[in-house]
């Protein structure tokens, strides 16, 4: 059975409505959680051994090394990824260490984006799996640091507040800014997790909770769809069945 490992740093930003693919394509899912077991479980990782690797969010910052150790050993699991040439994919935080393990700079926006909002394409994102979200279509973002297009990798999409939103290296490795993955019927351990940040911030949970309640079934079916392309792409890329 081929099999995943995803990084998770708490505990409700996990795969989401991308568990379902995973299982229809024979993944065993395997989540790894460096909060709790700290940067020993990261060193022990074998990070050629799954065919598929994901890097998730979290509230803490891809240059918070000082602050939290784990992320050395996270961002040198990552760079050995890399090397492995093996399908990765990180969304939110774990796209930001993907851009800064590639040599990208990671850096606060002017204020936090937070909320259903539209992302646009590139020309590169229309002519991939990105496609099906849409050109401007809402997606969820929840995000105050950027990263930029780090070197070799191409630009897929951005939205008015954040230039950069998306990228690729080939078919094999995917960073999302925002949050294809989230399954919008279970929002409310995010609003939550986040309710410090929501305050600070002024946004208004009651809203989130009404848009996704209202947007979450076109939300799954073209996150879905993004990520099932996606996939099969990456693992014909490495010759994965």
């Amino acid at each position: 059975m081929k099999s995943v490992v995803a990084i998770r740093h708490v505990a409700f930003e996990d795969l989401g409505i991308f568990e379902p693919i995973l299982e229809e394509f024979g993944y065993r899912i395997r989540y790894l959680d460096p909060g709790l077991l700290g940067p020993d479980a990261l060193e022990a990782l074998d990070d050629d051994s799954p065919e598929l690797m994901v890097i998730l969010g979290g509230p803490i910052g891809a240059n918070d090394d000082a602050l939290y150790p784990f992320l050395g050993a996270e961002l040198d699991a990552i760079r050995h990824r890399l090397d492995s040439g093996r399908p990765l994919l990180g969304i939110c935080l774990g796209a930001q260490l993907i851009a800064r393990a590639m040599g990208g700079r990671v850096f606060p926006m002017p204020e936090k984006e937070i909320g259903f909002d539209d992302v646009y394409l590139t020309r590169e994102g229309q002519e991939g799996p990105l496609r099906h979200i849409g050109n401007p279509d809402l997606v969820l973002h929840w995000h105050g640091d950027m990263f930029e297009t780090p070197p070799g990798a191409t630009r897929l999409a951005y939205s008015h507040p954040c230039s950069h939103q998306a990228f690729s290296v080939g078919a094999r490795v995917l960073g999302l800014q925002f949050h294809l993955e989230v399954d919008s019927a279970r929002i409310e351990p995010w609003l939550i997790g986040h309710a410090a940040e929501l305050a600070e911030a002024e946004v208004d949970p009651v809203e989130l909770r009404e848009q996704a309640l209202r947007h979450g079934a076109d939300l799954t079916r073209r996150g879905q769809q993004v990520f099932r392309e996606w996939l099969t792409n990456a693992e014909a890329a490495f010759g994965i069945e």
